[in-house]
């Protein structure tokens, strides 16, 4: 009776790989860390100032809060058929969402700013107390990411368009989808600790 031979593993086989790239990676990876400083320091600030952290997030605006979130989920949808369609070859329909996401991204930031104002009008502001002082800051720092995203997609749009990008080659694309996705994760872990929970 003769013996099975199984032939050599192999490393080179698997055609499976994480998304992306290592500088898009580290980029995240600072982000995060970034957020996660943020996110200590808003803890460290709630358990030091009870009262100011229970009573401050229903003076905020929940329906704009609310809001922002639902169009940070849909645009992160569009982002991956966006993903999906450059894979099917079609860059066009893949242009087309993006440019919701990046609508998206801008619409975002058009209530961010009517928020602030009304705010503002409230006479809310980062010298009320701690806990605004807080918001502020964490939530203008997802503002200025959500900016710098936009204006990613629309490059990305611009190389699709012009045929530097195509089903073979779009790591860029994949890239911002990634940093796209960061920043839709940071928005729905803001959005519950600043607007919600008390």
């Amino acid at each position: 009776m003769t013996e099975a031979v199984l032939p050599p593993l192999s490393l080179t086989t698997n055609t499976h790989k994480i998304p992306g790239n290592m500088a898009i990676w580290a980029a995240i990876l600072a982000e995060m860390s970034e957020f996660a400083i943020m996110f200590i320091v808003y803890f460290l600030a709630k358990v030091h100032n009870p009262v100011a952290f229970d009573e401050g997030p229903p003076k905020l605006s929940t329906v704009a809060g609310a809001s922002n979130t639902l169009i940070m989920l849909t645009s992160s949808f569009f982002v991956v058929r966006a993903v999906i369609a450059i894979r099917e070859n079609h860059p066009e329909k893949s242009a087309r969402w993006l440019w919701g996401a990046v609508s998206c991204g801008v619409l975002y930031l058009i209530i961010k700013y009517f928020e602030y104002e009304w705010n503002t009008a409230q006479g809310l502001s980062t010298e009320t107390n701690i806990f605004y002082a807080v918001y502020y800051y964490v939530t203008f720092n997802h503002l200025l990411h959500v900016a710098w995203g936009s204006a990613a997609i629309a490059w990305v749009i611009y190389r699709l368009n012009t045929g530097i990008y195509t089903q073979q080659e779009h790591e860029g694309l994949i890239n911002v989808a990634l940093y796209w996705h960061m920043i839709d994760l940071a928005w729905i872990t803001i959005f519950p600790l600043l607007y919600v929970i008390r």
